[in-house]
């Protein structure tokens, strides 16, 4: 009975987020519950914002409970070209890429974009930036992993049945996309001032649209486009002064056609060591825990640990939407690194976030 209530629900939700109406089709991108750590996948501008070279790589793997899991890897690269610590403005490169693969039929997107972003400093410590992404993806899916109703032959399934559906054994469709987004961001610690006072305060806030040419995304021929992405996101570092408490709020909004989502929460971020150029500290080491709420979806709980250049990732969705019903309330594991370095074209950064 159990495994008939999931094929219910799944059905319904694929009907949800995959409906089609006058040739386009509404299908949602892949998502990380940890958005802060894929900043390419949020915005283009992102690439040189935040660090002067910044490496991530991402892991998610949900719906282990209904059948094949849906798994969905990333990584990325960003990298400052700054020359003049005193510059009133610089360009940046950005390389990110991943690949989803979704249940039986492992049907999935595999996609590679290149982001150049152009940053203007509008004082020491705030600076306003614009991105564009030029990205390549392939979509497949195999029809061989699927079993179908006719193969019922009234007391159990029979591969040997033929299926009666008139489709090929795989099918792919490649298309190019485009996007681009703005970004603000301030920093207080900016130029590696280090302080042991724990008075942190870094913001960056920012919009972004994707699939501005709408490609074509169907596999058979018909004429079906994906509809524009618009993605409103905005990330701090509240410290508390002279604690070694702060907080990490977020937010970020979807929209794609009808389907749209919303995340917001916090993390609580304590610090076990600061860095600072006034003592003999070399290293700073934090750990954040929290949770964000991704609306009639999923409540997240999330881990980070940083040490010096490194950030580690954990969380755990918990559904909460009707899919719970097939998922039994659970969700997905999701795991993240980060690397963060100086600019390495001047001796030192600007910008450190």
């Amino acid at each position: 009975m159990r495994k008939l209530i999931a094929v219910f629900v799944i059905i319904y939700f694929h009907t949800f987020f995959l409906k089609k109406e006058h040739g386009n089709i509404f299908a949602q991108d892949i998502h990380f519950s940890q958005f802060y750590m894929a900043p390419l996948n949020q915005n283009p501008a992102f690439a040189g914002a935040l660090y002067g070279m910044e490496a991530n790589v991402n892991y998610k793997e949900q719906w282990r409970t209904i059948g094949s899991p849906y798994k969905t890897i990333g990584a990325s690269y960003s990298l400052s070209l700054q020359k003049k610590k005193r510059a009133k403005g610089f360009f940046a490169l950005g390389l990110n890429f991943f690949s989803d693969k979704a249940g039986d039929s492992k049907m999935g997107t595999t996609q590679v974009n290149l982001s150049v972003a152009g940053h203007v400093y509008i004082d020491r410590y705030t600076k306003f930036g614009g991105g564009i992404q030029i990205g390549y993806a392939q979509r497949s899916v195999d029809y061989t992993q699927l079993t179908w109703g006719n193969q019922f032959d009234g007391m159990a399934y029979n591969p040997t049945l033929s299926s009666r559906e008139n489709l090929p054994a795989t099918a792919s469709k490649a298309y190019p996309d485009v996007g681009a987004g703005i970004v603000y961001t301030y920093n207080n610690t900016a130029g590696m001032k280090r302080v042991v006072d724990n008075n942190d305060f870094r913001v960056n806030i920012g919009l972004s649209i994707f699939h501005i040419s709408r490609p074509d995304y169907s596999f058979m021929g018909n004429q079906d486009n994906l509809y524009v992405k618009f993605v409103l996101h905005g990330n701090a570092l509240l410290s508390v002064p002279y604690t070694n408490i702060g907080f990490v709020p977020g937010l970020v909004c979807y929209k794609q056609g009808a389907p749209a989502e919303i995340y917001a929460g916090s993390l609580v971020r304590y610090v076990l060591n600061q860095k600072s150029k006034y003592t003999r500290n070399r290293t700073t080491s934090a750990i954040a825990i929290g949770g964000y709420y991704r609306a009639k979806d999923a409540a997240i709980v999330a881990l980070l640990l940083e040490y010096s250049n490194y950030t580690i990732g954990m969380s755990y969705d918990i559904n909460v939407s009707r899919l719970k019903v097939a998922s039994v309330g659970k969700g997905g594991f999701e795991l993240s690194l980060r690397y963060n370095a100086r600019n390495p074209f001047i001796a030192q950064s600007r910008s450190r976030f």
